[in-house]
């Protein structure tokens, strides 16, 4: 071969040569330009990682913020159960208590009621022990205390009892004739009430009682101690006032008196 033909091969390999490395040269640009893009995106990437990580940590800053509010809620709840606890222990305690107060004044009232009925017992028995007093000082004395008022009466009953109907009338002291009946209410003390219940048994007497029914039925009351106003009273209402007087007895009404007659 002559030297013009191995200078013409040299140059050809050259030329293909170089157009390899211009190729490869292109590729490794293009590799280039995509390292940047990834390089790029994997930047982007992780600023959106950084992005997200900054979120989550707010987010875990929340969730630790409401985790310590809930614990203090819980911490109140638990004061506050506590506290409504030792209000009901106190309840109970001051329940228990009452209970107990209750039971004392349980007591007290039994205790009470066992006095009061004793002394209403002694009571009773003084004041009947008194009422017979009284009727003992002015039985005897009735028949002259009303023949002064032109009444005669001769006989007299104390205690006179009768039932009827299933009904009772009681007279402490009943004096009588052919033509009267009286009958005396006597108390210890005589108040406005007892003058009341006394003009009741005398409505009530001849119905009791009609083997008196042709009499001319008299009222009187009499006491030892007379509460103020009963005896005006009695007065008004037509009853004779019969009232101690040294060691016997008197009748109060004045001369005007008219008696009234059932």
């Amino acid at each position: 071969m002559s030297h013009l033909s191995h200078e013409s091969v040299h140059t050809e390999e050259i030329k293909q040569i170089w157009a390899l490395f211009k190729e490869t040269d292109k590729k490794f640009q293009e590799t280039a330009i995509r390292f940047q893009e990834t390089d790029r995106k994997f930047q982007e990437t992780d600023k959106k990682f950084q992005e997200t990580d900054r979120e989550f940590q707010e987010i875990a800053i929340r969730f630790q913020e409401t985790d310590r509010k809930f614990q203090e809620t819980d911490k109140k709840f638990q004061e506050t159960d506590r506290e409504f606890q030792e209000i009901a222990i106190r309840f109970q305690e001051t329940d228990r208590k009452f209970q107990e107060t209750d039971k004392k004044i349980e007591r007290t009232d039994a205790l009470l009621q066992k006095l009061f009925k004793q002394t209403d017992k002694k009571v009773e028995e003084l004041t009947g022990k008194w009422g017979r007093f009284v009727e003992g000082l002015i039985a005897p004395g009735v028949e002259q205390l009303f023949k002064k008022r032109n009444i005669e009466v001769n006989t007299v009953y104390q205690r006179v009892r009768r039932r009827k109907n299933g009904k009772e009338i009681e007279i402490d002291i009943l004096a009588i004739d052919g033509q009267y009946a009286v009958l005396i209410e006597a108390k210890s003390t005589l108040g406005v009430d007892d003058v009341k219940e006394h003009l009741e048994r005398l409505d009530k007497f001849k119905w009791f009682f009609p083997e008196y029914a042709d009499r001319n039925i008299l009222g009187a009351v009499a006491g030892i101690v007379i509460d103020e106003g009963a005896d005006k009273f009695a007065y008004k209402s037509g009853l004779f006032v019969i009232a101690q007087s040294g060691e016997s007895v008197k009748i109060l009404n004045d001369g005007k008196f008219k008696p009234k007659q059932w």
